[in-house]
């Protein structure tokens, strides 16, 4: 017998009612019945869980999954009731969800006290780290990220350029949101220049002419990077203000890869001033992850026949629902508090 609980709701009106449900399998046979009134509101429904003593080792086991659907449910009401704009770039069930991580991260996670806000931002970061590395070809595991990050533990087997991709990352995520800096090319140039500290000595733009692996576009010629740099620049200030913060988040990383400016480092620095715009914005960053890289190599390809002025919706919308989709589970995993 397998037991799986979770939360109903059920809408009377205007007014919500939450349920403990229980979904049981039998010999291959599913019943479900709700076993407990939780409350009308997300206090009373969090009160009832702790001292709800029925089915508490699953409730335990199931917490933090239940807390997640709680809260991402009343804050998709709550962004549904806003009377959200339809996007170019967002599926409107997309868009509302995003809305609502949006509302949690601000009405919510960023209201709690600092040093957990803090805490909070040092497991995403080494989530984020993790990953970020890992889709460049770091072989440090998750463990061994959190180990290094968390306790100084150097892991064994592996190289310091490893351990140093790690650490900067986390330094330059936290220079990013302590110092709050203007977004401009020299702030590009020196969020490169922390990611590759002890790397790379190629600081800067580069001084000569490559060509991308697997790539579907050439990138920028070394003698008009600073042309196609300003370019970039240019885009941003036009359109920071018309279009959504997740599409012009990820337009900017799209065409810093398009551009190629760096020798190396252009796909971490390009995640990183992703989650600054967002940060900037009001909206949570993202952990792009290690297992969906083919998707999303894929879905920055769909978007290379964009030039440096556009960012037409017929070929980002496709990056833009996958990075989103990434964006909610990065999310309710990380900040929900």
């Amino acid at each position: 017998m397998h037991f799986m609980v979770y939360i109903y709701k059920k809408t009377i009106g205007s007014k919500e009612y939450f349920y403990l449900r229980v979904s049981k399998r039998v010999n291959g046979k599913i019943t479900i019945k709700d076993v407990a009134y939780l409350g009308s509101s997300i206090k009373e429904v969090k009160k009832s869980l702790e001292g709800l003593k029925r089915f508490q080792a699953e409730i335990r086991k199931s917490y933090k999954n239940l807390s997640s659907s709680l809260q991402s449910g009343h804050f998709l009401e709550l962004a549904r009731k806003s009377k959200l704009k339809s996007d170019n770039y967002l599926e409107k069930n997309m868009l509302e969800q995003v809305e609502a991580a949006k509302l949690h991260f601000n009405n919510h996670f960023l209201k709690t006290d600092p040093a957990t806000i803090r805490e909070t931002f040092k497991h995403f970061t080494i989530e984020f780290a993790f990953n970020s590395t890992s889709i460049e070809g770091n072989t440090i595991t998750l463990q061994e990220a959190k180990r290094l990050l968390t306790d100084q533990i150097l892991p064994a087997n592996r190289t310091l350029r490893e351990v140093y991709d790690l650490q900067n990352t986390e330094k330059t995520f936290f220079w990013l949101i302590d110092e709050k800096p203007a977004f401009d090319e020299q702030l590009i140039i020196k969020v490169h220049d922390l990611l590759l500290d002890n790397i790379d000595m190629r600081k800067g733009y580069r001084n000569h002419d490559i060509h991308v692996f697997k790539s579907r576009f050439d990138a920028t010629p070394f003698a008009y990077i600073r042309t196609d740099m300003r370019l970039l620049i240019k885009f941003y200030n036009e359109n920071h203000q018309k279009m959504h913060p997740l599409a012009l988040a990820l337009a900017i990383h799209h065409k810093l890869e398009k551009i190629h400016p760096f020798a190396d480092g252009n796909g971490r620095t390009g995640r990183m001033i992703m989650n600054y715009i967002l940060i900037t914005k009001g909206y949570p960053p993202i952990v792009v992850s290690k297992k969906k890289r083919a998707d999303y190599l894929e879905c920055l390809r769909q978007a290379d026949t964009s030039d440096l002025t556009r960012a037409e919706p017929k070929n980002y919308k496709k990056l833009v629902n996958h990075m989103a989709e990434e964006l909610l589970e990065s999310y309710w995993a990380n900040f929900n508090i």
